[in-house]
């Protein structure tokens, strides 16, 4: 990720201007990221130039210098800059912060010498001042040397010694920068056992959170599932039972058809029994020589019949279109007086008589009357107060109110 500058720019724009302005005391300033970001900050800014620059430089930090120093051959202002990349730094880091220096280049804009370091012996002033000596690209001791060049200087000291003086002031600045790096690498050490315990926390934490929501979820799904098997069970139960009904319903449908088929049964069996003595009414009727029709008209008129009056063969019965031909043969009988007739004759049957409308019987077949003596009826009609004079016709009431006559065979007895 890029550099950011914007959120200090205040600060590091108001360092950098006063390290490059020379009426200014302020000869450096150093600039180091904030933590583990990539966002700069202002570490320090003093007057103390190189040496006391270098004394704040950390080992385990990637740090950005900026100083102003004076050139050892013109005595003009001159500028460094010094990328310090600490032998601490994680190789990681350091990957990612090689990036940005070329943005902190055009920041700290105006240097004459840039230097990369990772050690302390990288920043040694007189290294540093070396370097900017050599950067000038003036030297102005050379019309000296060149002048004394060919003069006699005298006889040479010994040459090879390699003793050096001892500066205290170095050696305690030495001592008290390992201690100053030593606290601070402890300092840093000390931060990251903190970083790490905290994100050692903040991970159970969300482990915990993770456990907790898996075990409500669990919860929450075994509900649904029983609530779903429990609805599978009901929906189950609830179409055993339709079944259930629907058997029921089709059963009886089934013995309700089986019934209405033996009613059907047996009224086809009632009706051959009733044509069947039709028949034999017919047949009797067809061999009687007074006509019922007549000796009715006369009982009505309160006239006798004679054998002399009567005629010599009675009307016959009219025969059903179902009824086949009778083939059986029935001796004469002797007439007698319709009021003389035994209920115990030929034609025997038990009947049923209610208080209110005499004996009744229903009708097997449709009948219209010949004239105003006789009645007229559909199938299935009742016709009721019946007098059984004749055994080939019958009197009762009809449908419609009206008393005459109508064939026996036309009708069965309820």
């Amino acid at each position: 990720m890029a550099v950011n500058l914007s959120k200090n720019g205040p600060a590091l724009t108001a360092a950098y201007k006063e390290v490059v302005d020379e009426k200014s005391d302020t000869n450096w300033a150093l600039f180091t990221y904030e933590g583990n970001s990539n966002d700069i900050r202002l570490v320090e800014k003093g007057d103390g130039g190189l040496e006391e620059l270098v004394e704040e430089l950390n080992s385990g930090k990637v740090m950005y210098a900026f100083c102003r120093v004076q050139d050892p051959n013109s005595g003009l202002p001159k500028y460094v800059l010094i990328n310090w990349t600490g032998e601490g730094v994680k190789d990681a880091r350091k990957g990612i912060c090689a990036n940005h220096v070329s943005a902190m280049a055009n920041f700290l804009k105006g240097a004459h010498v840039t230097i990369n370091a990772r050690a302390d012996e990288d920043v040694e002033p007189e290294a540093i001042m070396q370097k900017v000596a050599k950067a000038s690209g003036a030297n102005y001791s050379f019309h000296k040397e060149a002048s004394n060049r060919f003069q006699d200087s005298g006889p040479q000291g010994p040459v090879g010694s390699v003793y050096q003086k001892t500066n205290a002031m170095s050696e305690i600045r030495k001592t008290n920068k390992d201690n100053f790096w030593a606290q601070a690498e402890k300092e840093e050490e000390k931060r990251r056992l903190e970083d790490r315990r905290k994100a050692e926390e903040e991970r159970q934490k969300l482990e915990r959170e993770r456990k907790d929501r898996e075990t409500k979820e669990a919860v929450q799904r075994d509900k649904r599932d029983k609530e779903r098997s429990s609805q599978i069970d009901q929906q189950k139960k609830y179409q055993q039972q339709l079944e259930a009904e629907s058997k029921e319903q089709e059963k009886q449908r089934w013995e309700e058809q089986q019934q209405q088929n033996d009613a059907a049964q047996r009224k086809a069996v009632r009706r051959g029994d009733s044509v069947e003595k039709a028949n034999e009414a017919a047949s009797l009727i067809s061999q009687r020589a007074v006509n019922p029709r007549e000796m009715f008209k006369q009982r009505e008129r309160g006239e006798t019949p004679s054998d002399s009056d009567a005629p010599s063969a009675a009307p016959d019965s009219p025969q059903p279109e179902e009824a086949p031909a009778a083939n059986s043969y029935v001796e004469e009988t002797t007439y007698e007086e319709p009021a003389q007739v035994d209920e115990s004759n030929s034609y025997e049957m038990t009947v049923e008589e209610t208080s209110d409308r005499g004996i009744c019987a229903r009708a097997l077949y449709d009948y219209q009357a010949a004239d105003d003596t006789e009645i007229s009826f559909d199938p299935d009609d009742v016709i009721t107060g019946i007098e059984m004079i004749d055994e080939g016709w019958w009197r009762g009431f009809g449908p419609d109110g009206h008393f005459g006559m109508f064939p026996a065979n036309y009708v069965e007895l309820m």
